[in-house]
């Protein structure tokens, strides 16, 4: 026994500190790698590598900028050659490419190396402490909606993170949107393409801070939404394994059993509120042994595209259209020094366009293959009370003041 404890130890599901939750979960290897393309360390602190993902975006910001290398696309791409072959300083350029090339392809093996972590955690139905307390921060296990996640990351990258407690993305991002907006001239350049001053939007903006901007933007609403549904997911999974273990009494009577006159039974969605109404039943003088807990599987009978605070399959949606959105945002700002409306106006037409593209593009796949494929799971749980005649009326008030979807009684 105690060999295999030391055996499932080994191989933990992740860790909940005051700052962040990091955890293994399933990721995409090229999804991955692909954020390390469009900024090197954006793939290893999608993974919750903090250190080694800093010390890469700094690496670009800092060679990046000395290299030119933002200019020289931009001047490649709208066709000035000559200009990129001389603003572009090879010294820099040449240590650039080493360190970029490393970047994705650390990213893409850690993903590969992450998902096997993943399974074997998995198989030793590993959990995590769903709550945190330190005298600077509470960290909570909790269920999120992704697409709230999303809104704050689209009014300022960072945000989203926050919103999940993910701090030290959160707060990096944030730093790094201001200092981009800042040195861009970003809201100035908006406010003249607001006011149809397209010349004077084009000459007072700096198309090489600009040009980080895509990146930013299409990371923090990608990795914002995925990481809200997978914590939702890993709650699921941690109260599963709370209920497995606390509420699944072998000595607890089936409806047909004698010890008590009735049972009552309920349907929740896995939250807080179940575990909420649990403990006001005991503290009510339900004993836990007449408190028996299931957490249900039920097929869906058609996949759902988008995933929700209520339900989330891990399926991302925002992979493809984070992608596209962001190549067409950053060829959009590119482009826009040339045509009438600017490089903010025809960023954001572009970032629109490449995501509905993206979206139309994964309906198309879910339409096609994903939903011939097995249905996932809808997760939920079924709660069984045994009770006297005289308490059947104080548990049902509980359960339904704590959102039971359904109730029933046998006497």
């Amino acid at each position: 026994m105690q060999q295999s404890l030391e055996r499932s130890s080994r191989r933990p599901k992740g860790l909940m500190n005051s700052l962040a939750t990091n955890f293994f979960h399933f990721r995409n290897p090229y999804t991955t790698a692909w954020w390390s393309t469009s900024y090197p360390g954006f793939g290893h602190i999608s993974m919750g590598n903090y250190v080694s993902g800093f010390l890469l975006f700094f690496w670009e910001m800092v060679v990046n900028t000395k290299a030119k290398v933002n200019l020289a696309i931009l001047y490649s791409f709208t066709g000035r050659y000559d200009m990129a072959k001389e603003i572009v300083d090879n010294r820099w350029l040449l240590l650039y490419v080493l360190v970029f090339i490393f970047a994705i392809w650390d990213s893409y093996r850690l993903a590969l190396q992450f998902n096997q972590l993943a399974i074997l955690a998995d198989r030793h139905e590993e959990t995590i402490q769903p709550v945190h307390i330190s005298i600077m921060e509470i960290n909570t296990l909790d269920r999120r909606s992704p697409w709230v996640a999303v809104v704050w990351s689209v009014v300022a990258p960072g945000l989203g993170h926050i919103y999940t407690h993910r701090i030290p993305t959160g707060f990096f991002l944030i730093i790094w949107w201001i200092a981009i907006a800042y040195y861009s001239f970003l809201f100035q350049s908006t406010q003249y393409s607001a006011l149809g001053l397209f010349e004077q939007a084009k000459a007072i903006v700096d198309p090489e801070w600009l040009m980080y901007l895509p990146s930013i933007y299409g990371f923090a609403i990608y990795d914002a939404y995925v990481n809200t549904v997978e914590y939702n997911r890993l709650f699921e999974k941690e109260q599963a394994a709370f209920f497995k273990k606390n509420y699944q009494n072998p000595d607890f009577k089936m409806p047909t059993g004698v010890e008590t006159d009735m049972h009552i039974t309920a349907t929740f969605e896995h939250s807080l509120k179940l575990e909420l109404a649990i403990s006001e039943l005991e503290h009510k003088g339900i004993a836990p042994d007449h408190i028996c807990a299931i957490p249900m599987n039920t097929p869906r009978k058609n996949m759902e595209i988008f995933d929700s605070i209520h339900r989330a399959d891990g399926m991302s949606m925002f992979d493809l259209p984070t992608v596209l959105g962001t190549v067409f945002m950053l060829f959009g700002v590119m482009w826009g020094f040339m045509w009438t409306w600017g490089p903010i106006i025809w960023g954001l037409i572009a970032l629109f366009a490449g995501g509905a593209l993206g979206f139309a593009c994964k309906y198309m796949y879910y339409k096609l293959y994903v939903q011939r494929q097995p249905a996932a799971c809808n997760n939920e749980v079924l709660l069984i009370v045994g009770c006297q005649k005289s308490e059947g009326e104080m548990v049902e008030k509980v359960l339904s003041g704590h959102l039971a979807l359904s109730l029933g009684r046998k006497e």
